[in-house]
């Protein structure tokens, strides 16, 4: 299988975490022999240096040509002023749109060896934590106009909460074959007590899951969920809900492991092509810039997210997951998951180490 796939190493720490991404890439196409084609983009603060414009227009024709974004961590201080078409972040507000993604789906599990760093209670987190979070990322709040005013009582601002049936759909047929693969169960979070969005958001999630009778579907409201998935997180598995309030629980769900840089983000087209970004994006400490301390699993599991959805590849990602896991319970770590049992490595070597692991399975 050919793979095509744009690089975007981002700012700051984002080109020291592609690398390795890219050879554990390379590693596992090589072992299942796939032939894959990397495309690096001038993009963010690199192309705001070179041109004033952090996607300029060649850039994005060349990310629209292939079917899968690899994106990096983003923005640095210098740039934190600027307005925001001119900050690095607005490349990836203007892939999106130009890709169209419509879905986000970020994957949270525990690492076993790892449990410590939770800051939920033993007696909690030894029942395990393994759910995937599907977000719309098309309508809502997020996607909305936005407006400033002077009122009656001076400054004003205000957007809008805006759902269509079509949104909702889309989102939740991803949501319901994911649920299909896994345990069979969904939850969707909503506020339907008091939003009319939301009330749309729940009876077109039931509708659809008319058609997926063997996924048993729950529905919930966010603040409720909010505080169950800390007490009960081993009840969750699949777990859909809109732009705004994904946005909210699943920075929530990766930091109940204590562990949020080990973790990915797939952003999905109708077509299947996507972004795959790190869990921690934007403005990441410059203070580790150039160190070689940064952990490049987020980004690493990125990779595999992509391999997994947009090329269909699941075992490939599997893999991958798999000999992560492995460098992680012999005991090495980047900074953020050090302690003293543990062997402290650059994070070249955390790269190396995957890649040995992934020629053995």
């Amino acid at each position: 299988m050919i793979l095509d796939v744009a690089v975007i190493s981002g700012d700051g720490v984002g080109p020291e975490m592609m690398a390795p991404t890219v050879a554990v890439l390379e590693a596992v196409c090589r072992k299942f022999g796939h032939q894959v084609n990397l495309y690096p983009v001038l993009a963010c603060g690199a192309a705001i240096e070179a041109c004033d414009n952090p996607m300029p227009e060649d850039s994005l024709a060349l990310c629209q040509s292939v079917p899968a974004v690899l994106f990096g961590n983003t923005g640095l201080a210098k740039y934190r002023n600027l307005p925001l078409d001119k900050r690095p972040e607005h490349a990836l507000m203007k892939l999106r749109k130009s890709k169209g993604v419509t879905t986000n789906i970020r994957p949270v599990k525990l690492y076993p060896t790892l449990a410590y760093f939770s800051p939920l209670k033993e007696r909690i987190i030894s029942k395990g934590l393994d759910f995937v979070f599907v977000r719309d990322i098309m309508g809502g709040i997020l996607c909305s106009e936005k407006v400033q005013a002077v009122g009656e009582h001076g400054k004003e601002a205000y957007e809008y909460e805006y759902y269509n049936e079509e949104i909702v759909r889309d989102t939740a047929k991803r949501a319901f074959d994911l649920a299909m693969k896994r345990r069979k169960k969904l939850v969707s979070l909503d506020k339907s007590n008091v939003l009319e969005s939301s009330r749309l958001w729940r009876s077109t999630i039931q509708t659809t899951g008319n058609q997926y009778p063997e996924v048993e579907l729950t529905h919930a409201y966010i603040d409720a969920a909010a505080m169950k998935i800390m007490e009960a997180p081993q009840e969750f598995d699949v777990i859909v809900t809109s732009n705004l309030f994904g946005d909210i629980i699943s920075d929530e769900g990766t930091q109940m492991t204590g562990t949020p840089l080990l973790y990915a983000s797939a952003e999905l087209a109708k077509d299947g092509s996507g972004i795959y970004t790190p869990n921690q994006l934007h403005y990441p400490d410059e203070s580790m810039i150039g160190k070689e301390i940064i952990n490049p699993i987020g980004m690493i599991a990125a990779a595999a997210l992509m391999l997994q959805y947009t090329f269909g590849l699941e075992e490939e990602a599997a893999v991958i997951r798999q000999a992560t896991e492995r460098v992680i319970d012999k005991g090495y770590a980047a900074r953020d998951i050090w302690q003293e049992e543990r062997m402290l490595l650059k994070t070249s070597e955390i790269g190396q180490k995957i890649i040995e692991e992934v020629k053995c399975l």
